[in-house]
C-alpha cells in the first residue's frame, strides 16, 4: 500500500473522454488518447489493501487487484503486468468492455466512489504492450494431443491460448470470416478498437495456436467428423439466439434484431461495405432494449447520422445510488449509468421526447404499424409499471424508419445443426447441458461460455475458457496445472 492516506486525499478521476462534437464524427475509441497514464499512478493510491478484498470475489478471474494497484503506484509497470497476465489472458478487452464487477465490490466503495479498477487494469495492459512485456508464450514441448475448440470469441480464445501453452496442438473454428465472434462483429470500434484484437491473434497465432475462419461446424464441416480428428473439442460458440418481440406489425420492413445491425456497420469499418445496407442515416431509429447492446446501436446509429434516436428500457429509470435494500454491497447494483453514447445523444438532443439522455423508461412496445409498401413508420408504446403492466391513458406513438431489437440471447444458435448432430443434450434454459467438470453428454466434448452457462459479461466468459481449458488439459494427460478460476455453477453475487 503505497500512500495509506490515498483514499482519503485523493478524488476519483475516470479516462477523460473526448468531446461529444469530435468523437461522433469518427469511429475512434472515445477516450482521449494518452490521458489515462498521467492520473492512473494517483488512482491507484486510493486502493485501501484490504485485509478481504471483496473485489476478488467480485470478479470471477479471481484478478489480484490490489498487487497491482500497488505495483502501479509504484510504477512499477512489469511486475504489474505479470500480476494481471496471471488471471487474465485479455486485460486490454476487459479494461474496455467489463462493466467492472470489481468496482462494485471494492470496499471503499461502501460510502465513497470506487477505485477506478477498470481504468487501471486497462492502462496496464496497453503499458504492457507497449513496453513489450507481452511476449508470445510458445510451450516448450508438445503433448501430441489435439483439440478443436469451435468459436472465437473471448470464451474460445482464452481456452485456445491456455491449451496452446500447455502443450497441445489447438485449432479454432469461426464461421465468420474473421477471428473474435462478437468482440469483432458485435462490439462498435467506439468501444474498443480492433487493433487490440489483431494484436491478441497476433500472439496466439506465434504461439503456435491455429485457426479455420469461414467454417461453420456442423455444416461446412461434419460435427461428427470433426470429433473424430481430434482428442478433444470445446464449444464455446456463444449464445446467438437473440430473443424476439412477438407483436403486432413486426413482420413490417425496417424492423431489425440489434446482431443483423450491429455487424454491417463493424464491417464498414472493417473496409468491407462503404455503406451498411441498414444505415441509420437520415431515419428515425427506435431501439427496443436498455442494455449494453442497445447502447451500442444507439452509439452506431448516431454515428452514422440518424435524423432522432430513441432507446426503450422496460424498467423504471434507477437512482443515483446503491439501494441497500435490493442491491446491499457488494453485489452488482442497478442504477443509473451514463454510457458514452448517452452522453452523447443526451449533448446531441436525438430524442427530444425521452426522459433521459436517450431513454424512455418504464416503457413496452405495443405494436408497430407500416404504410403501403409494408415499411414501418410509427412505434406505439405504453408505460408500465414495476409489474411491467400497462398503466392505462399512458400510450403513444413514436415516428419510426429504423427499429432496432436489443432484447438479449436464449441459448446457442441451432440453425447450423452443432447441437443435433453431435447429439448434445440441453438444459432447462435451451443451453447446452455440462457436469463440474465442463463435459458434456458426449465423451470428448466440454462446453464453455455463454452456449452452456448463457448470456453473460465479458469476464465471465473469459474466466470460462480459462476453466474450461484446465478442465481439458486434466482430460488429455490425466492432470493439469492450469488455473480453473470457476466451476460451471458459480454465479455473479446476488442477493
Amino acid at each position: 500500500m503505497a500512500d495509506p492516506k490515498g483514499f482519503m486525499t485523493t478524488p476519483r478521476q475516470e479516462w477523460p473522454r473526448r468531446p461529444v462534437e469530435e468523437r461522433v464524427r469518427d469511429w475512434d475509441e472515445v477516450y482521449v488518447p494518452g490521458a489515462l497514464l498521467p492520473i492512473i499512478s494517483e488512482q491507484a493510491d486510493r486502493c485501501m489493501d484490504c485485509g478481504v478484498p471483496f473485489c476478488h470475489q467480485a470478479c470471477p478471474l479471481g484478478n489480484l487487484i490490489p498487487e497491482w494497484n500497488d505495483l502501479v503506484s509504484r510504477e512499477d509497470w512489469r511486475a504489474a503486468s505479470d500480476r494481471l497476465h496471471a488471471t487474465n489472458n485479455f486485460p486490454e478487452f476487459t479494461g474496455r468492455l467489463c462493466p467492472a464487477p470489481c468496482e462494485a465490490g471494492c470496499v471503499l466503495a461502501i460510502n465513497q466512489p470506487a477505485v477506478t479498477i477498470k481504468n487501471v487494469e486497462c492502462a496496464i495492459a496497453d503499458r504492457a504492450w507497449e513496453e513489450g512485456f507481452t511476449p508470445a508464450r510458445p510451450p516448450e514441448r508438445l503433448s501430441g494431443k489435439t483439440v478443436a475448440v469451435i468459436g472465437s470469441g473471448p470464451t474460445g480464445l482464452a481456452a485456445a491460448q491456455q491449451l496452446t501453452r500447455a502443450g497441445h496442438t489447438v485449432a479454432v473454428y469461426e464461421k465468420d470470416d474473421r477471428i473474435g465472434g462478437l468482440m469483432r462483429y458485435g462490439i462498435p470500434a467506439f468501444k474498443m478498437e480492433k487493433r487490440h484484437l489483431e494484436r491478441r491473434i497476433g500472439q496466439m497465432l506465434a504461439e503456435g495456436t491455429r485457426f479455420r475462419t469461414s467454417t461453420t461446424v456442423g455444416r461446412d464441416v461434419p460435427a461428427a467428423g470433426l470429433r473424430g480428428r481430434y482428442d478433444a473439442v470445446v464449444i464455446a460458440t456463444g449464445a446467438t439466439a437473440w430473443r424476439e418481440l412477438p407483436v403486432p406489425g413486426r413482420e413490417l420492413h425496417g424492423i431489425h434484431q440489434a446482431m443483423e445491425y450491429l455487424p454491417l456497420a463493424n464491417r464498414v469499418c472493417e473496409g468491407d461495405l462503404e455503406v451498411s445496407p441498414l444505415s441509420a442515416a437520415g431515419k428515425h431509429v427506435v431501439i427496443v432494449g436498455g442494455g449494453d447492446t442497445g447502447a451500442d446501436c444507439l452509439g452506431t446509429a448516431v454515428r452514422e447520422g440518424a435524423a432522432s434516436v430513441t432507446q426503450l428500457d422496460i424498467y423504471a429509470q434507477p437512482g443515483a445510488e446503491r439501494d441497500e435494500d435490493s442491491d446491499p454491497w457488494p453485489t452488482y447494483p442497478k442504477i443509473y449509468r451514463l454510457s458514452a453514447a448517452h452522453e452523447e445523444a443526451r449533448e446531441l438532443r436525438t430524442a427530444p421526447a425521452a426522459d433521459a439522455d436517450a431513454r424512455l423508461f418504464a416503457a413496452s412496445t405495443l405494436r408497430f404499424t407500416g404504410d403501403e409498401r409494408g415499411q414501418v413508420r410509427s412505434l406505439h408504446l405504453t408505460e408500465v409499471d414495476e409489474r411491467r403492466l400497462a398503466l392505462p391513458g399512458t400510450g403513444r406513438a413514436l415516428p419510426a424508419d429504423l427499429v432496432l431489437l436489443a432484447l438479449g440471447f436464449s441459448g446457442p444458435d441451432r440453425e447450423d445443426g452443432l447441437i443435433e448432430q453431435l447429439g448434445l443434450a440441453l438444459g432447462p434454459r435451451g443451453t447446452i447441458a455440462r457436469d463440474d467438470g465442463f463435459a458434456t453428454n458426449v465423451p470428448g466434448v466440454f462446453a464453455a461460455g455463454d452456449a452452456a452457462r448463457g448470456q453473460s459479461l465479458i469476464v465471465w466468459a473469459i474466466a470460462e475458457g480459462r476453466a474450461v481449458a484446465a478442465a481439458v488439459d486434466r482430460y488429455l494427460t490425466g492432470s493439469s496445472r492450469l488455473p480453473a478460476p470457476i466451476t460451471p455453477t458459480d454465479r455473479p453475487m446476488t442477493v
